[in-house]
């Protein structure tokens, strides 16, 4: 198929008719539509394609399997079928397209057929975190709602008072465990939902402090004793200070539960290439290289068995990588297995002008 010059482009463009501009302005609105958008007349000719369709001509590999689609669908919308198709294009990268083709008529005359190209991969993606996002709640809850269900049925049958007083420990350690889970969920909806959040200049020192006094008794319980490195007063950064808190203490908790006893967790902070580096280092056993890519996404565990046994809820990596970026920063980690992990939070410094109003 060939494209023909667009109308009222070239010679005469000047003295083009009142149909001829309607026909150019037209086109020059489909060229800005980010859908493909591509027309044929009564006999199959192409007489127009938008640059999103561009792609799809002469195309090679996965996209001419795109291609085919539309000429397929364009044929069958010349013969008054309606019809839609959705084409999965698995790249790289990876794409889903939806293409939709129907016929061009004036009453029963059919004078050509338009088909539509609608890029529908961030939609599908969005569908499946959801989906996955659902089944993994459902799942985290019912486990705690069974042993609490379990734990209840048997006290009631118990007469042993020991017995009874063990399952009332237990029955509080559930009950912690999905308070936990659903405080996680919420302080996660609502970091997802806050587009923006409200940001006050914080000295780096405080918000460090902060997270080590929450997570001081759980570390001395563990026998893990937390080592600070000091951070200057003058190191600012621009926070939410309540979430970013929430992302160390995260940090802290997962360096404190993943360590053995004995063996020191280590935070500071410092300035480097007009960032704050907040780093937390722990001794412990480690993440494997295949995880490294996997652990901030939600629910995900390197070890189902011990997370459970420590009493992770699989959401804590998820709220320090959204707290992170949210505030325009970056979250790293290094590790080798069996030796250790350092998480790295990278944000901006408060610039020179809110440092001076602070003074």
């Amino acid at each position: 198929m060939s494209r023909p010059p667009s109308p009222g482009v070239g010679p005469g463009a000047d003295e083009a008719t009142p149909d001829e501009e309607d026909c150019r302005r037209l086109a020059r609105a489909l060229e800005c539509v980010p859908d493909g958008v591509v027309v044929v007349d009564a006999e199959g000719n192409e007489t127009f394609r938008n640059a999103a369709a561009m792609r799809f001509r002469d195309a090679r590999h996965a996209e001419a399997l795109a291609a085919h689609a539309v000429d397929q669908l364009l044929e069958a919308a010349r013969q008054g079928v309606v019809d839609e198709r959705e084409l999965p294009l698995f790249g790289p990268p990876r794409e889903v397209l939806v293409i939709r083709a129907q016929p061009l008529a004036d009453g029963a005359n059919i004078f050509g057929a338009v088909a539509l190209i609608h890029d529908v991969t961030d939609t599908r993606r969005v569908e499946s975190v959801r989906r996955d996002f659902v089944a993994n709640v459902s799942h985290e809850l019912k486990t705690p709602l069974g042993a609490l269900g379990l734990l209840a049925e048997t006290m009631a049958s118990a007469d042993d008072v020991e017995v009874v007083r063990r399952l009332a420990e237990q029955l509080v350690r559930e009950s912690d465990r999905l308070g936990r889970i659903v405080d996680d969920l919420l302080d996660l909806s609502l970091i997802e939902a806050q587009e923006a959040p409200t940001r006050e200049p914080t000295p780096v020192r405080i918000l460090v402090e902060e997270a080590v006094e929450r997570l001081g008794p759980l570390a001395v319980a563990q026998g893990i004793p937390l080592q600070t490195e000091p951070v200057t007063d003058d190191l600012l950064v621009n926070c939410d200070p309540g979430q970013l808190v929430s992302a160390i203490t995260n940090l802290l908790d997962n360096a404190v539960k993943y360590s053995e006893p004995g063996r020191v967790v280590e935070i500071g902070a410092r300035p480097e290439h007009g960032q704050v580096l907040i780093e937390v280092r722990d001794h412990g056993i480690g993440i494997p290289s295949r995880d490294l890519e996997r652990i901030f996404e939600r629910f995900y565990r390197v070890d189902k068995a011990r997370s459970r046994a420590t009493g992770g809820t699989g959401l804590g990596l998820a709220i320090v990588r959204h707290v992170t970026e949210a505030h325009g920063g970056e979250v790293m980690v290094e590790s080798i297995e069996g030796e250790g992990s350092t998480f790295r939070l990278a944000l901006p410094l408060a610039d020179a002008t809110t440092v001076a109003e602070m003074s």
